[in-house]
């Protein structure tokens, strides 16, 4: 996990604390806005900054599945160890824990928009995958018709290596484009172990703040997984550091690389409402 770009002194006293660091940042200030988010031409549309938010440490996006509803409470995608309630443990899981978070949301070139808010927690984990996901108080319709802005939709499949991508931070209002370079058996940082991790080629050099970005494909549009981690300094499955295993425990180091994990997953387990039922058919996520 990228630890916070100003947050260093924290994160030395939560390692002496035996809990890892956020990868959260301070949100940028306006004028690093981008103002140079590319149009749309020919081919795949171009991926901007709508839909995605900025969190007090992190980003994220609202995503929907291709069965939710307008009238649904949206869902707010970052990650486990985003979560104002402090790292889940190896094992843990948060499931429909009360929250008043907020969110600032971002239209196509990386303005804040408004304010939506957290009802709760639906779902959050550090284990398998690093993961949250926050119910709102408004439905997808109500944005749409507030602010102009649709929820990004979340793919249904096993992304593919080679596929185009675009990070998205609403933190920075910063993107990075790079590949899918391949997938990783098992990625352990400190005390916790994610599978099936998404594997970025190095031009995505994402940094403190950008956890929680949607990863999405540019051909589709659709979300792919989302970004949490990176090897900043080439230690050996430490804090900041992760390392990858195979399936035999050979492990690997990749220094400057970063990773992401994968979404579709989750989408079986988002039943209707958008309540998340992880007993339901094909729903793989940890259960608490």
């Amino acid at each position: 996990m990228n630890k916070p770009l100003v947050g260093a002194f924290l994160a030395a006293l939560l390692l002496g604390a035996g809990v890892a660091p956020a990868v959260a940042a301070e949100p940028a200030p306006r004028t690093q806005v981008r103002e140079d988010v590319p149009q749309a031409g020919p081919g795949p549309k171009a991926v901007t900054f709508a839909g995605t938010v900025a969190l007090s440490n992190c980003s994220g996006s609202v995503v929907r599945s291709p069965d939710s509803a307008p009238t649904d409470p949206a869902l707010v995608l970052s990650n486990g160890h985003c979560m104002e309630s402090g790292f889940p443990g190896p094992g843990e899981v948060v499931v429909d824990q009360p929250s008043s978070r907020t969110f600032t949301l971002l239209n196509a070139s990386g303005r804040g928009v408004g304010t939506l808010r957290a009802s709760k927690i639906a779902y959050g984990t550090m284990t398998d995958t690093d993961l949250s996901l926050y119910e709102l108080t408004s439905t997808y319709r109500q944005i749409a018709d507030r602010y102009g802005i649709r929820a990004l939709e979340l793919e249904t499949a096993h992304p593919v290596a080679g596929t185009a991508i675009t990070v998205a931070s609403g933190c920075w209002r910063r993107t990075y484009s790079c590949d899918i370079d391949g997938f990783v058996h098992r990625l352990k940082e400190g005390r916790w172990t994610w599978k099936d991790s998404v594997r970025y080629t190095p031009e995505c050099r994402t940094i403190g703040g950008t956890s929680g970005s949607p990863v999405i494909d540019d051909a589709t549009g659709k979300v792919v997984a989302v970004n949490n981690t990176g090897n900043e300094s080439g230690r050996e499955c430490t804090v900041n550091n992760p390392c990858e295993v195979d399936e035999h425990g050979e492990v690997t180091v990749r220094e400057g690389i970063n990773y992401a994990q994968q979404t579709y997953n989750m989408v079986p387990c988002i039943g209707t409402g958008n309540k998340i039922d992880l007993d339901r058919a094909g729903c793989a996520l940890p259960k608490p």
